[in-house]
Order: structure tokens, then C-alpha cells, then sequence
């Protein structure tokens, strides 16, 4: 017994010193850090590039409430005053979100919708200072606005990066102001590019990031490890209303186009024309093409003396690239071709028969024949088209409104009071009491008659209604 436990000690002890060995090796190899820059990795170079550009954006308006019915009546209003029953008859409607200036004399990038039908706009910037801002252009169809801030300048800009040369995995940082509680910095990677099928702008091609993008970080940065900024925070997927780890960004490809429109000083952005329209390749489309995957963008029509017509672009072509990049969808598509400039051409990837071509398709505005010719019917109580203002349907109008431009006739460009029976921003007149609308002066001609009943034909994105209103 004595010698196995003697066996046992001897044992243990060489293990001991074997340990201790290979301790005293690793710790000859250890070297201290000189600095704190070697003992932590800080993101705070990036985050004191950015912040100074970082603002916060306010909007409001003043919205007429309804007055109590018997507040029309003088014997009430001896006692209710005008307010009427202790209801003020205005009532403020603000939104608080975030932006980014991208140019030394104020111009802000921010979100539409933070800023959509507001009257009144603010920023606050990094160092506490507050000062009024105005609505240069706003973009509905790619979410985004630009603001230019009413004061002495210069302002501190922030560098736009290039969002095409992301890469999934790469580390990105979201800046804004959620909650109202003062400007957050959020990091992450990101996860996924040219996300589609959103459902949250005309043109879709999202940056996906985990970066956490919280209610108030709409319209703010989002920024790679330089500081640069390479989106617009736009959106979270979320059923709760906070975030899990996916939110979208506008890539800052899409960012210039708006800028630069701005700089320009048009109050709309005006995109590249293709004529012609795309649909999506479904799998039974491209097991009757013979392609590998569904993927790209069909050509299902292709309008005369278009870009796409010159180009050699046929029905029956799908377009899988868009100056070198691949294309999914027509969505995709859509971003990749509408966030070119207005110069030049772009070379398309196609495959005709199983044949793979290249086409050059010109970068030009879509013309604005025939003229808009606008008509806004008299507020009249019995009219459904009450305060709605129409235009002339031209390639212009339709790349615009994001509408059909192989239709033809009168398209609603503001549907005014007439919104009240359904109209829509974007809704093509077909016809009127059986007669057909070609032109705004067939429809001046028509609002202001006062049948017993109204017929109405309208054209909603492909989808043709039909109503019937007693006059």
C-alpha cells in the first residue's frame, strides 16, 4: 500500500511540474500592451467621424378638427364659446425621426415618411443647436427627402460610401435618435444585400443589417467602420414593434440619385426611361426558357421609340444583369436601373433563346408627350370628383406615378376631396356615364354636368373597377 501511494505522489508531482512548465513557457511568451488601443477594439474613431452629421429631425402640422354640429347654431356658441365643449378645434400631429447632413451648406437626408404632409420641419443638431428646415424634395417612391437647414453654415457633412461595394459580414453601425431620448449608436453586420419583396418603397433593393434600428432611427445613417455613410436607416421587421435583429436600409447608390436631384434643384427625382414592362420569372417561365433558376426580369411589352426599343430589347428577353450586376427580380431590376444618372447608357445582360447577348440601353428622361394639361374640378357638393386634379397620361407622368406606361387617357395626379369615394393618387379615368375619357378636356368637360347617377370606370394598377354613385 505504502508503494502505491508513493507511486501516486511521484506521479501527481511530475504532472505538477509538467504543468507548471508549460505555465512558465506561455508566460515567457506573453508580451504586455503598450497602449490602450492594443488591449480593447473601440469603434469610437468612426463613431466621433460621424456624430457631428448625425441629426435629429421634428415635424409637425396643424390639422383642422371637425366642429360640433351645434356649434353652427349662435344660441350654443353664446355659451361654448368657438372652442365648443372644451375641444380645441385644431390639433397638432408631429413625427420625430432622424437624418444625415451629406453636404457643408445644409442639406439633410432623412426618410419621406418621417417628414411626409408636414408643415412645419426642425433639426437639432449634435451640439444642441435647433434651426428651421426646408422641404427641398421629398421622394415618396424611394422613401427618402432632402432637407435644407435654415441657417449660417457650414454645417458638419458626412462622407457618402458606396454601397455597392458591401459585402454580407461586413460591419456596419446605425446612428439616430430613438425614442427621443438622444443620439444611440447601434453595431452589427450585415446580413443580407438587394433584399426585395419588402413592401416598403417603389424600389426595392435593401441593405439587411442586425444592426438594431429602433423607432426614431428612421432617416438616419447607416455607416461602415470608416464612418462613412453607405445607407439610410429605413425600416424593422418586427411584430411587436421593437426590433429582432433585421432592419433595411435605402442603399447610398439610391441616395446620390436624390441628392443630386436636389442639388439640381428639381422638386421631383427624375430617373432613367426604360419602356418597357417587366414581370417576374416564375419557375414554370424559366422551365419553358430552359434556365437553370427563376431568375431575372421578363420582358412582357416593349413600347415604340423607347430606350428598350432602340436598345434591341424584345418581348421574350430576360434581363439578368444591370452594368454587371445580377439582377433576381423586376425589382431589383428597378433599382439597379433607376439609380443610374441621366447620361451615358448602361449595358444590359440579357438571354434571348437560351443565348446570352449584351444590349446598351440609353440613360434618358422619359418625355412628357402628350402635355399634362392639368384640370382640378370646382368643389361642387354632389360631384365625386370634388377638388381631384388630372393630367395627361405621358411616359413622364407614368414613371412619376408609378403607373402603367402603355396605358393611355387621364391619370388622378391629387384626388383632393374626391379621396372621400375612393380615389386614388395614381388612378387612370377609363370612362365617365359610358363616355370615354382620352383627355383632361374630355374630363373638364364631364365633372362639371350633375347626372342622376355617376358610372365610373377606373384603371388601379392593371386592375379595372367599376362603381356606381348617386349624384
Amino acid at each position: 500500500m505504502n508503494r502505491i501511494v508513493a507511486i501516486v505522489v511521484a506521479l501527481a508531482a511530475l504532472v505538477v511540474t509538467g504543468l507548471g512548465g508549460a505555465v512558465a513557457a506561455g508566460a515567457q511568451e506573453r508580451v504586455l500592451p503598450s497602449g490602450k488601443g492594443e488591449v480593447l477594439l473601440s469603434l469610437a474613431p468612426a463613431v466621433r467621424e460621424i456624430a457631428p452629421s448625425v441629426v435629429n429631425v421634428y415635424g409637425a402640422r396643424v390639422e383642422q378638427r371637425q366642429a360640433h354640429p351645434f356649434l353652427d347654431d349662435p344660441f350654443f356658441r353664446q355659451f361654448f364659446g368657438d372652442g365648443g365643449f372644451g375641444v380645441p378645434r385644431e390639433r397638432v400631429q408631429s413625427s420625430l425621426g432622424s437624418g444625415v447632413i451629406l453636404d457643408a451648406s445644409g442639406l439633410v437626408i432623412t426618410n419621406h415618411h418621417v417628414i411626409a404632409d408636414m408643415t412645419e420641419v426642425k433639426v437639432s443638431l449634435h451640439d444642441k443647436r435647433e434651426f428651421p428646415a426646408k422641404i427641398v424634395l421629398s421622394d415618396e417612391r424611394s422613401d427618402l427627402a432632402v432637407l435644407r437647414i435654415e441657417g449660417e453654415g457650414p454645417f458638419p457633412a458626412a462622407q457618402l460610401g458606396d454601397s455597392d461595394a458591401l459585402e454580407v459580414g461586413d460591419f456596419v453601425m446605425a446612428l439616430g435618435n430613438p425614442f427621443g431620448v438622444g443620439q444611440t449608436v447601434t453595431q452589427g453586420i450585415v446580413s443580407a444585400l438587394a433584399r426585395t419583396q419588402v413592401g416598403i418603397s417603389d424600389f426595392q433593393s435593401f441593405i439587411q443589417t442586425d444592426a438594431a434600428i429602433n423607432p426614431g432611427n428612421s432617416g438616419g445613417p447607416l455607416v461602415d467602420l470608416k464612418g462613412d455613410v453607405i445607407g439610410i436607416n429605413t425600416a424593422i421587421f418586427s411584430r411587436s414593434g421593437g426590433n429582432h435583429g433585421i432592419g433595411f436600409a435605402v442603399p447610398s447608390a439610391m441616395v446620390r440619385l436624390v441628392l443630386d436631384s436636389a442639388r439640381a434643384g428639381g422638386g421631383i427625382v427624375r430617373r432613367p426611361w426604360l419602356g418597357a414592362r417587366l414581370q417576374a420569372v416564375s419557375p414554370e417561365i424559366a422551365q419553358g426558357l430552359g434556365l437553370e433558376r427563376p431568375a431575372g426580369a421578363l420582358v412582357a411589352a416593349v413600347e415604340e421609340n423607347s430606350p428598350a426599343a432602340q436598345a434591341g430589347l424584345k418581348p421574350g428577353d430576360v434581363i439578368t444583369e444591370v452594368s454587371g450586376h445580377g439582377v433576381d427580380d423586376p425589382e431589383g431590376f428597378g433599382y439597379r436601373f433607376s439609380s443610374r444618372p441621366l447620361s451615358g447608357e448602361v449595358a444590359f445582360g440579357v438571354l434571348r433563346a437560351g443565348k446570352a447577348l449584351t444590349l446598351k440601353v440609353a440613360l434618358m428622361r422619359a418625355p412628357e408627350q402628350p402635355p399634362r394639361d392639368p384640370v382640378t374640378a370646382g368643389e361642387r357638393p354632389l360631384s365625386p370628383f370634388a377638388g381631384a386634379t388630372v393630367v395627361n397620361l405621358s411616359p413622364a407622368v407614368a414613371e412619376e406615378l408609378s403607373v402603367n406606361q402603355s396605358d393611355k387617357g387621364v391619370v388622378i395626379l391629387d384626388p383632393g376631396s374626391s379621396a372621400r369615394y375612393g380615389f386614388r393618387r395614381g388612378d387612370i379615368l377609363v370612362s365617365v356615364n359610358e363616355r370615354k375619357i382620352a383627355n383632361t378636356r374630355d374630363f373638364d368637360s364631364v365633372w362639371r354636368i350633375l347626372p342622376r347617377y355617376w358610372r365610373i370606370v377606373v384603371n388601379r394598377q392593371g386592375r379595372i373597377l367599376r362603381t356606381e354613385l348617386q349624384g
